[in-house]
């Protein structure tokens, strides 16, 4: 078991190193070496799940470094909850591989990137496996850093800048982060993930400390999984290739901070679960909300991405524990699937429309393109959780949790299911039917064969998704185990609620957006002030440029200041600092020019006027 969790996790690391070695300026040598990483990924995966593995908890590990009193670490955990991830992040992450070798034929930069993407690869299968949270961080930070090079792979200020912001937002929920591992080893004495409910037992925390740690570990969540309010990076992160859009902001990445929570779901206590419930549907509803401010479609996928990530930390927070962390893995699993889906079809979109993004400058795709056309009309479907496709069955799950804990939770979920449907419905209506609204829709065509299998298998797992009996056994045991399922009326009412949410929200989408030669959206011409805020994402960047240019870089010039003058010049320095800050005073006042000699015996005439006068 060790040797292939250890084949799976090093594959990928192989082919990174190979690149960098050999392909860097071949970029189909590149291309291969990735993709053929990524099969063989998914293969021992499979081969795995399907066979391999018995469904117990398996822990294996070695001492990699001790200092003092602390030990540190290296190995695997793996249960059901990884097992489901790593599925996810294998399959999806080869038929991504698969895509981008035709999105980026004419990429200059290919073996960069798909050395990027492989060094991803690694990072995350190592965030699945990790045994203790001291290792989970490492390839946490990892997976960050793959992230910045992959979102700033395009050489442009935008593609630069959103990479930066993607880093450094990351960096404040990764702070509270480590923090919390630091706490909680401390408090407990260790990290490792299948020893902590145990030492836990053996020396129980009061209430408030493991409060205080849940909500640290939390803040990686925040950065990781873009819950409000460290939001702000995964929309400007759709600067990057789309393929990168895919594998890292819609299907595994911003998933790794909700895989978080289920691999320390022991730690949360009633009074953080609260406040992470409130996160999560603060950043389900705003975001649904956002998403009808922009044009661009991968923004409109990115806050749709948001949406779900805010329904999966509230399916958690409900009723914590293995329930909620199950129900949110359930939705976390079809969520790849089906998002994948949408951010491949919307990339094949693009690449056939000359790199258009606005949704207003397409219209009439569907004859065009009819394979993307009906492989995105599936994911549209199933996000909008059309009963019987995958959505349907996650989202289910995650509305019966919140019908039974929490009222206001089960209303706000109703609402922004409904908004999810609408604007989805507004990208079939605007981009795929109606007529062409600029040149370059008028010459769009079908996507080559690679980039189109993809979505066509895909599209099978975005309707099939849902039905566990069709996952490995000891996978689809977990799921029924601790996943809720409605039964009766319960099933009944929840399977009318769903269908009336999807299909209300279609025909709302066609009401409000259905306009053949319209090129401009709907509430955009009726009402500017509303759509402007929409655009506007109640203007959280502005007030966090304006924190860190107005106050933030003030108060670090304070501090830079002082540093130099007391800390340096005095402290450090001493007698000899304070010369030399005399001497550059005196050096100063040497100017060469005759009217500032003058302007200082002017000066020194009147001090002793002054002094002699009897005045001081």
């Amino acid at each position: 078991m060790t040797r292939t969790l250890l084949t799976i996790l090093l594959c990928p690391l192989l082919a990174a190193a190979l690149i960098a070695l050999f392909g860097r300026s071949r970029g189909r040598l590149s291309a291969g070496i990735s993709i053929l990483s990524a099969a063989a990924q998914m293969a021992l995966t499979l081969r795995l799940l399907f066979g391999g593995w018995d469904g117990l908890p398996f822990s294996d590990s070695i001492r990699w470094m001790t200092l003092g009193s602390l030990n540190l670490d290296m190995g695997f955990y793996f249960n059901d909850m990884s097992a489901l991830l790593l599925m996810v992040v294998t399959v999806v992450g080869f038929l991504i591989h698969v895509f981008a070798f035709g999105y980026s034929d004419h990429d200059k930069c290919r073996g960069r990137f798909f050395g990027g993407l492989s060094l991803f690869m690694f990072s995350m299968t190592g965030i699945v496996v990790s045994g203790n949270l001291f290792m989970m961080f490492v390839f946490w930070e990892l997976v960050g850093f793959c992230s910045y090079m992959l979102i700033g792979h395009y050489l442009s200020a935008e593609a630069s800048s959103a990479a930066k912001k993607a880093f450094i937002v990351n960096r404040v929920g990764d702070f509270g982060f480590l923090i919390g591992i630091i706490w909680c080893f401390w408090q407990f004495g260790t990290v490792n993930l299948a020893d902590l409910p145990a030492a836990m037992s053996a020396s129980p925390a009061a209430a408030g400390t493991l409060t205080a740690i849940g909500l640290l570990l939390f803040c990686g969540v925040l950065g990781k999984s873009a819950q409000m309010p460290l939001h702000v990076w995964l929309p400007d992160a759709m600067a990057g290739p789309t393929p990168v859009s895919a594998l890292i902001h819609a299907a595994t990445m911003v998933a790794a901070g909700v895989y978080l929570l289920g691999r320390v779901q022991f730690i949360f206590t009633p009074d953080a679960l609260n406040v992470i419930l409130a996160v999560g549907l603060v950043t389900a509803l705003y975001s649904a909300i956002c998403a009808f401010g922009q044009t661009d479609i991968k923004k409109i996928l990115a806050y749709s991405t948001l949406s779900q990530l805010g329904f999966m930390v509230s399916a958690f927070a409900l009723v914590g524990g293995m329930e909620g962390a199950a129900s949110s893995q359930f939705h976390l699993t079809t969520h790849a699937f089906f998002k994948a889906l949408l951010f491949l079809g919307a990339g094949s979109v693009i690449h056939a429309s000359h790199h258009e993004q606005d949704i207003y400058k397409m219209g009439g795709l569907w004859k065009k393109m009819p394979l993307t056309f009906a492989t995105f009309l599936v994911a549209t479907l199933a996000i909008a959780g059309l009963p019987y496709l995958s959505g349907f069955f996650s989202k289910d799950a995650i509305l019966l949790l919140a019908w039974h804990n929490s009222p206001a939770a089960f209303y706000t979920l109703v609402f922004a299911s409904l908004l999810t449907a609408t604007y989805m419905g507004r990208i079939i209506f605007v981009a795929f039917l109606g007529k062409p609204r600029s040149e370059a829709a008028e010459h769009a065509h079908e996507s080559r064969i690679d980039m189109v299998l993809p979505l066509l298998v895909l599209a099978v797992m975005a309707v099939l998704g849902g039905y566990t009996g069709l996952y490995p056994e000891a996978l689809s045991h977990y799921l029924h185990q601790h996943v809720p399922h409605a039964e009766g009326s319960e099933h009944t009412m929840i399977l009318l609620i769903s269908a009336a949410l999807s299909l209300g929200g279609m025909l709302i989408a066609f009401l409000l957006y259905y306009r053949p030669d319209a090129k401009a959206d709907t509430v955009q011409r009726r009402l500017p002030a509303l759509f402007a805020l929409l655009k506007g994402k109640l203007w959280f960047d502005e007030l966090y440029l304006f924190y860190v240019n107005g106050i933030q870089q003030r108060l670090a010039n304070v501090a830079a200041f002082l540093e130099q003058v007391l800390i340096q010049g005095f402290c450090v320095r001493g007698s000899g600092g304070v010369s030399g800050l005399i001497g550059v005073a005196l050096r100063r006042a040497h100017t060469g020019r005759l009217n500032t000699y003058l302007y200082w015996f002017a000066a020194g005439v009147l001090i002793f006027w002054i002094y002699s006068s009897g005045v001081l």
